[in-house]
Protein backbone atom coordinates (compact mmCIF):
# COMPACT_ATOMS: atom_id res chain seq x y z
CA UNK A 1 0.00 0.00 0.00
CA UNK A 2 1.44 3.48 -0.99
CA UNK A 3 1.34 6.20 1.26
CA UNK A 4 1.22 9.77 0.88
CA UNK A 5 3.17 12.63 2.67
CA UNK A 6 4.94 15.62 2.79
CA UNK A 7 8.53 15.40 2.71
CA UNK A 8 10.18 14.64 5.31
CA UNK A 9 13.18 17.02 6.78
CA UNK A 10 14.08 14.36 8.97
CA UNK A 11 15.26 11.98 6.48
CA UNK A 12 18.81 11.73 6.20
CA UNK A 13 20.75 13.72 4.06
CA UNK A 14 23.07 12.03 1.17
CA UNK A 15 24.50 15.28 -0.28
CA UNK A 16 24.58 18.29 0.16
CA UNK A 17 22.50 20.66 -2.15
CA UNK A 18 24.32 22.49 -5.10
CA UNK A 19 24.10 26.05 -5.34
CA UNK A 20 20.92 27.34 -7.44
CA UNK A 21 23.33 28.51 -10.01
CA UNK A 22 25.04 25.49 -9.99
CA UNK A 23 21.78 23.60 -10.26
CA UNK A 24 20.14 26.28 -12.53
CA UNK A 25 22.35 28.18 -14.68
CA UNK A 26 21.23 30.61 -17.45
CA UNK A 27 18.25 30.50 -18.99
CA UNK A 28 19.76 28.28 -21.65
CA UNK A 29 21.22 25.65 -18.48
CA UNK A 30 17.80 25.94 -17.27
CA UNK A 31 16.26 24.79 -20.59
CA UNK A 32 18.66 21.84 -20.32
CA UNK A 33 18.02 20.71 -16.61
CA UNK A 34 14.65 21.65 -15.29
CA UNK A 35 13.02 20.91 -19.27
CA UNK A 36 11.59 17.97 -18.37
CA UNK A 37 9.07 16.28 -20.37
CA UNK A 38 5.42 16.96 -18.89
CA UNK A 39 5.75 20.48 -17.42
CA UNK A 40 3.88 19.51 -14.06
CA UNK A 41 1.40 22.13 -15.04
CA UNK A 42 -1.99 22.18 -12.76
CA UNK A 43 -4.16 19.32 -14.16
CA UNK A 44 -5.91 17.83 -11.32
CA UNK A 45 -8.91 15.67 -12.01
CA UNK A 46 -11.45 18.49 -11.01
CA UNK A 47 -14.18 15.78 -9.72
CA UNK A 48 -13.95 14.00 -13.05
CA UNK A 49 -16.01 10.72 -12.75
CA UNK A 50 -14.04 7.77 -11.57
CA UNK A 51 -14.00 6.17 -14.64
CA UNK A 52 -13.77 7.55 -18.14
CA UNK A 53 -14.63 5.49 -21.42
CA UNK A 54 -11.81 6.42 -24.48
CA UNK A 55 -11.75 5.18 -27.86
CA UNK A 56 -9.04 3.41 -27.71
CA UNK A 57 -10.77 0.66 -25.84
CA UNK A 58 -9.23 2.01 -22.58
CA UNK A 59 -11.36 2.37 -19.14
CA UNK A 60 -9.23 4.85 -17.16
CA UNK A 61 -9.79 4.57 -13.56
CA UNK A 62 -9.68 7.85 -12.06
CA UNK A 63 -10.63 7.07 -8.52
CA UNK A 64 -8.42 6.93 -5.47
CA UNK A 65 -9.10 3.33 -5.52
CA UNK A 66 -6.96 2.40 -8.05
CA UNK A 67 -5.99 -1.21 -7.74
CA UNK A 68 -3.03 -1.20 -8.91
CA UNK A 69 -0.95 -4.10 -10.60
CA UNK A 70 1.53 -5.56 -8.08
CA UNK A 71 4.46 -7.49 -8.38
CA UNK A 72 6.48 -10.22 -5.85
CA UNK A 73 9.43 -8.81 -4.13
CA UNK A 74 13.02 -10.11 -5.46
CA UNK A 75 15.01 -10.84 -3.33
CA UNK A 76 18.17 -11.04 -5.10
CA UNK A 77 17.79 -7.68 -6.18
CA UNK A 78 16.22 -6.09 -3.50
CA UNK A 79 19.75 -6.90 -1.46
CA UNK A 80 21.70 -4.88 -4.00
CA UNK A 81 19.52 -1.54 -2.88
CA UNK A 82 21.99 0.61 -0.27
CA UNK A 83 21.53 -0.09 3.14
CA UNK A 84 20.76 3.71 3.65
CA UNK A 85 17.98 3.63 1.75
CA UNK A 86 16.09 0.17 3.24
CA UNK A 87 16.67 1.33 6.55
CA UNK A 88 13.35 2.53 6.76
CA UNK A 89 11.16 0.21 4.81
CA UNK A 90 10.41 2.68 2.00
CA UNK A 91 11.20 3.63 -1.17
CA UNK A 92 10.29 7.60 -1.28
CA UNK A 93 9.38 8.86 -5.17
CA UNK A 94 8.62 11.96 -6.09
CA UNK A 95 5.66 12.89 -8.74
CA UNK A 96 4.22 15.90 -9.84
CA UNK A 97 0.98 15.09 -10.32
CA UNK A 98 0.15 17.61 -13.28
CA UNK A 99 -0.71 15.56 -16.28
CA UNK A 100 -3.04 12.87 -16.96
CA UNK A 101 -2.37 10.28 -17.55
CA UNK A 102 1.28 10.61 -16.32
CA UNK A 103 0.26 11.49 -13.09
CA UNK A 104 -2.45 13.74 -11.66
CA UNK A 105 -4.98 14.10 -8.69
CA UNK A 106 -7.72 11.06 -8.40
CA UNK A 107 -11.52 12.40 -8.03
CA UNK A 108 -11.03 12.92 -4.60
CA UNK A 109 -8.16 15.99 -5.85
CA UNK A 110 -5.92 14.31 -3.56
CA UNK A 111 -4.08 11.10 -4.13
CA UNK A 112 -1.89 10.60 -6.85
CA UNK A 113 -2.11 8.24 -9.18
CA UNK A 114 -1.08 7.85 -13.19
CA UNK A 115 1.34 5.50 -14.78
CA UNK A 116 4.12 6.85 -13.49
CA UNK A 117 3.26 5.84 -10.04
CA UNK A 118 2.13 2.10 -11.05
CA UNK A 119 5.35 1.79 -12.29
CA UNK A 120 7.38 2.84 -9.29
CA UNK A 121 5.14 0.95 -7.50
CA UNK A 122 6.44 -2.15 -9.61
CA UNK A 123 9.99 -1.11 -8.35
CA UNK A 124 9.10 -0.61 -4.59
CA UNK A 125 7.34 -4.32 -5.25
CA UNK A 126 9.99 -5.60 -6.16
CA UNK A 127 13.08 -4.11 -3.93
CA UNK A 128 10.48 -4.93 -0.94
CA UNK A 129 9.71 -1.73 -0.05
CA UNK A 130 6.87 0.60 0.81
CA UNK A 131 5.96 3.00 -1.93
CA UNK A 132 5.62 6.89 -0.06
CA UNK A 133 4.59 8.77 -2.53
CA UNK A 134 5.32 12.73 -2.50
CA UNK A 135 4.32 15.41 -4.54
CA UNK A 136 6.77 17.86 -5.48
CA UNK A 137 6.80 20.86 -8.38
CA UNK A 138 9.26 20.64 -11.22
CA UNK A 139 11.10 23.03 -9.72
CA UNK A 140 11.84 21.49 -6.22
CA UNK A 141 12.52 17.71 -7.49
CA UNK A 142 16.75 18.33 -8.33
CA UNK A 143 17.24 20.28 -5.61
CA UNK A 144 15.16 17.71 -3.03
CA UNK A 145 16.49 14.77 -4.49
CA UNK A 146 20.50 15.98 -3.70
CA UNK A 147 19.28 16.68 -0.31
CA UNK A 148 17.84 13.05 0.32
CA UNK A 149 14.34 14.16 0.59
CA UNK A 150 13.18 12.08 -2.50
CA UNK A 151 15.23 8.96 -3.55
CA UNK A 152 13.44 8.71 -6.58
CA UNK A 153 11.81 10.56 -9.26
CA UNK A 154 8.76 9.10 -10.96
CA UNK A 155 7.23 12.02 -13.29
CA UNK A 156 8.24 11.82 -17.25
CA UNK A 157 11.82 12.58 -16.81
CA UNK A 158 13.44 12.73 -19.68
CA UNK A 159 17.10 11.35 -19.75
CA UNK A 160 19.84 14.15 -21.07
CA UNK A 161 23.32 15.75 -21.00
CA UNK A 162 22.92 18.50 -18.16
CA UNK A 163 20.96 15.66 -15.88
CA UNK A 164 23.78 13.26 -16.01
CA UNK A 165 26.08 15.41 -14.22
CA UNK A 166 24.21 15.16 -11.27
CA UNK A 167 21.64 12.34 -11.48
CA UNK A 168 21.74 8.68 -12.77
CA UNK A 169 18.73 7.32 -14.59
CA UNK A 170 16.96 4.09 -15.04
CA UNK A 171 15.10 4.27 -18.18
CA UNK A 172 11.09 2.72 -18.78
CA UNK A 173 9.47 4.55 -21.45
CA UNK A 174 9.68 6.43 -24.70
CA UNK A 175 9.87 9.61 -24.71
CA UNK A 176 8.01 11.70 -27.14
CA UNK A 177 6.01 14.87 -27.42
CA UNK A 178 2.94 15.15 -29.14
CA UNK A 179 0.90 18.26 -31.15
CA UNK A 180 -2.67 18.68 -30.82
CA UNK A 181 -4.93 20.81 -32.49
CA UNK A 182 -9.05 21.59 -32.97
CA UNK A 183 -10.34 18.30 -34.87
CA UNK A 184 -11.80 19.61 -37.99
CA UNK A 185 -7.89 21.57 -38.80
CA UNK A 186 -5.53 20.28 -41.25
CA UNK A 187 -1.92 20.27 -39.77
CA UNK A 188 0.48 17.70 -40.24
CA UNK A 189 3.49 18.73 -37.96
CA UNK A 190 6.58 17.12 -39.28
CA UNK A 191 9.10 19.77 -38.56
CA UNK A 192 10.05 23.41 -38.70
CA UNK A 193 8.46 24.60 -41.59
CA UNK A 194 5.11 23.28 -40.56
CA UNK A 195 4.65 25.66 -37.73
CA UNK A 196 5.46 29.01 -39.33
CA UNK A 197 3.54 31.59 -38.58
CA UNK A 198 1.00 29.46 -36.09
CA UNK A 199 0.77 30.23 -32.70
CA UNK A 200 1.51 27.47 -30.60
CA UNK A 201 1.07 27.17 -26.67
CA UNK A 202 4.00 25.11 -24.71
CA UNK A 203 4.67 25.34 -20.98
CA UNK A 204 7.51 27.27 -20.18
CA UNK A 205 11.45 25.91 -19.26
CA UNK A 206 9.95 22.46 -20.82
CA UNK A 207 11.56 19.84 -23.15
CA UNK A 208 8.84 21.02 -25.91
CA UNK A 209 9.82 25.08 -25.58
CA UNK A 210 13.68 23.82 -25.69
CA UNK A 211 12.28 21.87 -29.18
CA UNK A 212 10.24 24.92 -30.16
CA UNK A 213 12.70 27.78 -29.64
CA UNK A 214 15.22 25.28 -31.98
CA UNK A 215 12.40 25.19 -34.81
CA UNK A 216 11.92 29.21 -34.54
CA UNK A 217 15.85 29.45 -35.09
CA UNK A 218 15.85 27.06 -37.94
CA UNK A 219 12.57 29.30 -39.91
CA UNK A 220 14.25 32.54 -39.04
CA UNK A 221 17.71 31.46 -40.71
CA UNK A 222 15.43 30.40 -43.79
CA UNK A 223 13.81 34.04 -43.49
CA UNK A 224 10.03 32.57 -42.30
CA UNK A 225 7.97 33.64 -40.10
CA UNK A 226 8.55 32.19 -36.44
CA UNK A 227 5.88 30.23 -34.67
CA UNK A 228 4.23 32.72 -31.36
CA UNK A 229 4.86 30.98 -28.37
CA UNK A 230 2.10 31.09 -25.91
CA UNK A 231 2.28 30.28 -22.48
CA UNK A 232 -0.36 29.34 -20.05
CA UNK A 233 -0.45 28.67 -16.18
CA UNK A 234 -2.46 25.35 -16.30
CA UNK A 235 -3.37 22.65 -18.64
CA UNK A 236 -7.01 23.53 -18.21
CA UNK A 237 -6.21 27.15 -19.45
CA UNK A 238 -3.97 25.61 -22.36
CA UNK A 239 -6.61 23.43 -23.64
CA UNK A 240 -9.51 26.32 -23.17
CA UNK A 241 -7.30 28.65 -25.64
CA UNK A 242 -6.79 25.56 -27.97
CA UNK A 243 -10.80 24.87 -28.10
CA UNK A 244 -11.54 28.29 -28.63
CA UNK A 245 -9.38 28.91 -31.83
CA UNK A 246 -7.14 31.80 -29.62
CA UNK A 247 -4.25 29.10 -30.07
CA UNK A 248 -3.46 27.34 -33.32
CA UNK A 249 -1.62 24.24 -31.62
CA UNK A 250 -0.09 22.72 -28.25
CA UNK A 251 2.94 20.69 -27.12
CA UNK A 252 3.20 18.57 -25.13
CA UNK A 253 3.80 15.01 -23.87
CA UNK A 254 2.46 12.87 -26.34
CA UNK A 255 0.78 9.97 -23.65
CA UNK A 256 -1.45 13.61 -22.44
CA UNK A 257 -2.20 14.41 -25.83
CA UNK A 258 -3.45 11.04 -26.91
CA UNK A 259 -5.26 10.78 -23.77
CA UNK A 260 -7.17 14.07 -24.65
CA UNK A 261 -7.87 12.70 -28.65
CA UNK A 262 -9.38 9.56 -27.05
CA UNK A 263 -11.49 10.82 -24.37
CA UNK A 264 -12.59 14.24 -26.14
CA UNK A 265 -14.41 14.79 -29.61
CA UNK A 266 -12.90 18.38 -30.09
CA UNK A 267 -9.11 17.40 -30.43
CA UNK A 268 -6.75 15.57 -32.31
CA UNK A 269 -3.04 14.52 -32.44
CA UNK A 270 -1.65 16.17 -35.38
CA UNK A 271 2.27 15.52 -34.89
CA UNK A 272 4.84 13.69 -32.48
CA UNK A 273 8.50 14.20 -31.77
CA UNK A 274 11.11 12.78 -29.87
CA UNK A 275 11.71 14.80 -27.20
CA UNK A 276 15.29 14.35 -27.54
CA UNK A 277 14.90 16.30 -30.21
CA UNK A 278 17.12 16.01 -32.67
CA UNK A 279 18.45 13.37 -31.14
CA UNK A 280 16.58 10.90 -28.56
CA UNK A 281 15.91 10.62 -25.06
CA UNK A 282 13.78 8.09 -22.73
CA UNK A 283 11.77 8.71 -19.50
CA UNK A 284 14.05 7.34 -16.80
CA UNK A 285 13.35 6.86 -12.86
CA UNK A 286 16.03 9.94 -11.72
CA UNK A 287 18.43 8.97 -8.94
CA UNK A 288 20.80 11.02 -6.97
CA UNK A 289 24.36 10.41 -8.81
CA UNK A 290 26.37 7.55 -7.52
CA UNK A 291 24.19 6.56 -4.98
CA UNK A 292 24.06 3.21 -5.85
CA UNK A 293 20.03 3.07 -6.45
CA UNK A 294 19.76 3.46 -10.32
CA UNK A 295 21.05 -0.30 -10.88
CA UNK A 296 18.76 -1.57 -8.58
CA UNK A 297 15.56 0.40 -10.07
CA UNK A 298 16.63 -1.26 -13.35
CA UNK A 299 17.07 -4.73 -11.97
CA UNK A 300 13.46 -4.44 -10.63
CA UNK A 301 11.94 -2.78 -14.34
CA UNK A 302 13.63 -5.56 -16.38
CA UNK A 303 12.29 -8.03 -13.47
CA UNK A 304 9.41 -6.38 -14.10
CA UNK A 305 9.41 -6.33 -18.24
CA UNK A 306 10.28 -10.20 -17.54
CA UNK A 307 7.24 -10.71 -15.81
CA UNK A 308 4.42 -9.37 -17.64
CA UNK A 309 3.02 -6.57 -14.87
CA UNK A 310 5.28 -3.60 -16.49
CA UNK A 311 3.55 -4.62 -19.54
CA UNK A 312 -0.17 -4.74 -17.92
CA UNK A 313 0.43 -0.85 -16.66
CA UNK A 314 1.51 0.48 -19.86
CA UNK A 315 -1.95 -1.53 -21.36
CA UNK A 316 -4.18 -0.35 -18.18
CA UNK A 317 -2.98 3.56 -19.41
CA UNK A 318 -3.42 3.06 -23.24
CA UNK A 319 0.86 3.47 -23.05
CA UNK A 320 1.43 -0.05 -25.00
CA UNK A 321 3.62 2.04 -27.98
CA UNK A 322 5.87 3.50 -25.60
CA UNK A 323 6.96 0.25 -24.01
CA UNK A 324 10.69 -0.02 -23.68
CA UNK A 325 12.14 -4.11 -24.06
CA UNK A 326 14.47 -3.69 -21.41
CA UNK A 327 15.36 -0.95 -18.83
CA UNK A 328 19.00 0.48 -19.01
CA UNK A 329 21.04 2.51 -16.14
CA UNK A 330 22.62 5.45 -17.74
CA UNK A 331 25.15 7.94 -15.76
CA UNK A 332 27.49 9.99 -17.01
CA UNK A 333 30.18 7.75 -17.53
CA UNK A 334 27.85 5.92 -20.01
CA UNK A 335 25.54 8.51 -21.63
CA UNK A 336 26.30 8.97 -25.07
CA UNK A 337 26.70 5.36 -26.01
CA UNK A 338 24.72 3.56 -27.91
CA UNK A 339 22.09 1.35 -26.27
CA UNK A 340 21.63 -2.27 -27.31
CA UNK A 341 20.96 -2.66 -31.12
CA UNK A 342 22.05 0.52 -31.64
CA UNK A 343 24.93 2.01 -33.69
CA UNK A 344 24.02 5.62 -34.27
CA UNK A 345 25.63 7.96 -32.01
CA UNK A 346 23.49 10.21 -30.53
CA UNK A 347 20.78 7.57 -30.06
CA UNK A 348 20.95 7.62 -25.61
CA UNK A 349 18.72 6.23 -23.54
Amino acid sequence: MASFSTPRSTRPRRLAALPAVVLLGTLSGTLALSACSDPGASAASGGQPATTAARNGVVYNTSPDQQRIRAEKDAAIAAKVPALITKDGKLTVATTAGSIPLSFHASDDKTPIGVELDIAQLVADKLGLELDVQVTSWENWPLKTQSGDFEAVFSNVGINAARVKLFDFSSYRAAYMGFEAKKGSSYDIKGSDDISGLKVSVGSGTNQEKILLAWNKELEAKGKAPAVLQYYSADADTILALSSGRTDLNLAPYPSVTYRENTRDDLKVVGKVNAGWPSETLVAATTLKGNGLAPAITDALNSAIKDGSYTKVLQRWGLSEEALPESRTVTEANFGSPAPGKTQAGKTQ
